[in-house]
């Protein structure tokens, strides 16, 4: 008679012993919380490189903050915060220390650029200030440190405001000086031949005077010196020199335009101007983004090199307890 088989006994369930528990935990660990650690370095580093500059546009004699209007609006529709200061027009000394006092409130990377006088008013307000990150000059006084305004305007021919210029004494209580004015019939032809002989009536009649004073002083600082410029220059301007325009964009190594414009470029070309300025900030983003990716790649790499030392370290451990379980299975004849 056919004996039946033995039935099979029970499959048993092998115990996982505690070294091989633990090889892994760590391993599936390690696995699991590399990515979530590097991803999570991820936003900080993209917020840093979308950051954009604060532009700050500092005006010139005869004349106020509306002046940039046009630019300030192309600068705004482009994403750019901006900031137009009243100059003072009282001493180059104390509007180079007024304008920095401006700076000192904006925080974050700076634009700074300056038209006519205020060329020469930002190159002693950047001085010392490591958030400003480029300087444009807009037809403008570019002084050395030291240099006066009045030896300036002396280097070369083709300036017609010196004679047009109507000198006012003027009082504020403590001190007295001269106010300079361009003659009310002067202004179009030497200020702004290239607008609208209406609007630049009405310039004229609302134009800021500048102390004599700022044409003595010598200049404080020139930022220009170690930041890296930019240079707007207007081949019809009547007020300041074109050939002196292009001597200091020259001497300062500035990357230059040139357009047909009068004095003030600001207005009658605002496209141009807004894109020297876009081009100086995005030089100092592309400058920043290549710092920020060096800093950030290099923070990154280690935030990872730590995370895969960890991982790495982790998944080696639970190998080694795997293989030193596996051994001991096999001794006893599991």
């Amino acid at each position: 008679m056919a004996v039946p088989p033995s039935p099979a006994p029970p499959p048993r369930h092998r115990r996982i012993s505690r070294p091989l528990a633990l090889g892994l935990t760590l391993a599936v660990t390690a696995l699991v919380a590399a990515p979530a650690s590097a991803a999570a370095a991820l936003p900080a580093a993209a917020g840093e490189i979308a950051a954009k500059p604060t532009v700050v546009l500092v005006h010139g004699a005869f004349a106020d903050a509306s002046g940039w209007n046009a630019v300030a609006e192309e600068l705004a529709d482009h994403g750019y915060k901006v900031i137009a200061p009243a100059n003072p027009l009282r001493g180059l000394v104390s509007d180079s220390a007024y304008i920095a006092s401006v700076l000192k409130s904006v925080r974050g990377p700076i634009v700074l650029a300056g038209h006519s006088y205020g060329g020469a008013v930002i190159g002693g307000a950047a001085a010392g200030n490591p958030n400003v990150r480029a300087l444009v000059y807009v037809s403008a006084f570019m002084p050395d440190k030291g240099e006066t305004l009045g030896a300036l305007a002396a280097k070369f021919p083709g300036s017609e405001l010196q004679p047009a210029l109507n000198p006012v004494p003027y009082s504020d209580g403590t001190t007295q000086g001269s106010d300079l004015y361009i003659k009310t019939e002067k202004f179009h032809s030497v200020f702004a031949a290239d607008l609208p002989v209406s609007q630049t009536r009405l310039m004229a009649v609302g134009q800021r005077p500048i102390a004599a004073a700022c044409f003595e002083e010598a200049a404080p600082g020139a930022a220009w010196r170690s930041i890296p410029s930019w240079f707007v220059v207007s081949r019809h301007d009547k007020a300041i020199a074109p050939d002196l325009e292009r001597w200091e964009a020259a001497r300062a190594k500035s990357k230059t335009v040139e357009i047909d414009s009068s004095h003030v470029s600001m207005m009658s070309h605002p496209g141009v101007v807004t894109r020297q300025i876009r081009d100086a900030a995005g030089a100092t983003a592309t400058g920043s983004v290549r710092s920020a990716a060096l800093a950030d790649t290099g923070s990154r790499t280690m935030a990872l090199i730590g995370v895969g030392g960890v991982a790495g370290a982790a998944i080696l451990a639970g190998t080694a307890l795997l293989v030193s379980a596996r051994r001991q299975s096999a001794a006893r004849g599991d």
